[in-house]
């Protein structure tokens, strides 16, 4: 989970930064962005401010399981495993999102990413069944 807060934080930094310097370039005015309106934010900045507020999406089911497991005691290499691969899958899906930004292996990083949770997920259920 701490690593989770790592990557939202490091994508946090960067779109901070892609806002100031749409400031201080003048694509948009800093009045902008005390309501979002009356300006169009510049594509690269929107685009690092989108990958933030995903990042409050699907990895808040990351952080639930994650608890999940440590609340009814699923423990183990495989809850480990799938936890860091989801990270991992996470992490890749931002360099392709915020650098390159391909479709194609943005949406099998996404896909993959999906997968993993629900993997990790089914982990959890059926631990907890089979005890």
């Amino acid at each position: 989970m701490f690593a989770m807060v790592c990557l939202t934080a490091f994508v946090l930094v960067r779109m901070f930064r892609a806002r100031v310097k749409a400031v201080r370039e003048g694509a948009v005015t800093p009045g902008y962005f005390k309501t979002y309106q009356g300006q169009q934010e510049p594509p690269q900045s929107a685009q690092t401010a989108r990958h933030f507020i995903n990042l409050f999406e699907a990895p808040t089911l990351f952080y639930v399981a994650c608890v999940a497991a440590m609340v009814v005691q699923v423990q183990g290499m495989g809850i480990t495993l799938l936890a860091w691969l989801y990270v991992a899958v996470r992490v890749v899906h931002a360099y392709i999102h915020l650098g390159p930004n391909k479709l194609n292996p943005r949406i099998g990083a996404y896909a993959l990413r999906w997968l993993v949770l629900l993997a990790l997920w089914i982990y959890i259920v059926v631990a907890v069944a089979i005890r």
